[in-house]
This record gives C-alpha cells, structure tokens and sequence, in this order.
C-alpha cells in the first residue's frame, strides 16, 4: 500500500499546482453556486425557501457527469503520451498499485471539492426553519461519493487504453452517458429492461440516496463498478508492459 499511497500524493499535488484543476473546480462553484442564488432569490422573492438540500445535490450529480472525464483524461495516458510510464513500469511498482494509486488521487481531489460544496446546504440550512433534512443531505452525500468513485474508476480504466488524454475524455464521457441514460431504457418489463435498470448511474442514486435511503445493493453496485473499472485498468496496464 506504500506505493499506491506515494502515487496518490503525486497525483493529489499534481491537481493543486494544475491550472485546468482549478478551472475545473471553479466550474463546478460557479454553475452550482449560480443554480443555488437562482433558488434562493425565487424563493425570498415569494416568501418561501425550500429547506431541501438537494436543490443542490440533484444539479451537482449532472456537473460532476462532465467534470470527471476531465478529472481522470491525463491520469495514465499522458505517462504514454510522456513517455514516463517506462520509468514507472521498471520501477518496483505492481500493475494495481499504479492504477489504485492514480484513482486515489484523484478521489482525493474530488472530495476536496466535494467538501466545498457543502457550503451551499449549509446556508440554505441558516436561511430556513427548521433547517434542512440533514439525513437525507448525509444520503445523497454519500451516494454522489460513491458515484463519483466509480466515475473516477471508469476514467482511470479508459485512460489506460489510450496515449490521447484528449480520447480518453471522450470515451469516458460516452461511457458515462450510457450508463447514464441506460435506466431510461429500462421502462418494460423484459430481461433487458431489467438489466438496463441494474446497469443505470440514475437508477442506483435517483431511488435511494437522494431520497435519504441507504440501499446495501446500490452501495454494493457503485463498489463493485469501482472496483471492476480499476481491475481492467491494472489488466490494461500489463498488456502494455509486456505487448
């Protein structure tokens, strides 16, 4: 674990002295916060703020869609494109240690930002009586967190097959979408309906999480596409080693 831990702090201090993460991060404040005053001013404007943090939550889920191909795009495909990944392929370092280690980065950077955005419930919780439904802002809390690993999972994975950051992005965002759209194919009854509806980003957080329910399948289901998404990354990565 020592490896992986070295790697995530590379990757941790390579986005706090990147500029595109910051662009990024500010992206997310700015289009969140800009949705949050929209809210707010409506609300003021007619009497009445809805304690409901998910005002926040729900917009941040769609942000974070496009915001983590960006995250993850460069994570192994610019080591290729670099030519480092000789370095770190020759350097005691196991296949599942690289890619365990550039997704913690990553996550780590996500939950930085993650943190922040916790400011905007927490205003709309002084701003109304009696407050906001703290449990359900917990739920929806931690499913964008598990959501957002496995999104983090699927882009390291897809990184690792190319050489073009900007191709990875591309093709972590197309997998994104299918996920994402897949529960709208699962409105029959049908063994595919069925399995669209088990493969669905939205379905697993839409119908529990954000309802402030805690569902041991969705959690098992994010767990487990992380887990599955850094699998064949590292698979990836030795097929590169030795190709």
């Amino acid at each position: 674990m020592r490896n992986v831990w070295i790697i995530a702090a590379r990757e941790l201090r390579h986005y706090f002295v990147s500029p595109v993460a910051y662009a990024l991060a500010f992206m997310v404040f700015l289009i969140l916060g800009g949705i949050f005053f929209i809210n707010v001013f409506f609300g003021l404007q007619s009497g009445y703020v809805s304690p409901d943090g998910r005002i926040v939550m729900g917009p941040l889920v769609t942000i974070l869609l496009f915001i983590t191909p960006a995250i993850t795009m460069r994570l192994i495909a610019d080591e290729y494109r670099m030519g480092t990944i000789e370095l770190l392929l020759t350097a005691p370092v196991r296949d599942w240690e690289l890619v365990t280690g550039k997704w913690l980065g990553s996550m780590l950077f996500m939950l930085a930002i993650l943190v922040v955005t916790w400011a905007y419930p927490l205003i709309l919780h002084r701003m109304s009586t009696p407050g906001i439904d703290q449990g359900i802002l917990l739920a929806a809390s931690l499913g964008i967190v598990l959501m957002v690993a496995a999104m983090l999972g699927i882009g390291v994975m897809v990184s690792a097959f190319f050489r073009s950051p900007l191709a990875a992005f591309f093709v972590t965002l197309s997998v994104l979408l299918v996920l994402w759209i897949a529960g709208g194919l699962g409105v029959g009854t049908g063994v595919a309906s069925e399995i669209a509806r088990q493969l669905s980003f939205v379905d697993h957080f839409y119908g529990s999480f954000y309802r402030g329910l805690l569902s041991l399948p969705d959690v098992l289901y994010y767990v487990s596409l992380t887990v599955l998404a850094l699998f064949l990354g590292a698979q990836a990565v030795e097929a590169r080693r030795w190709g």
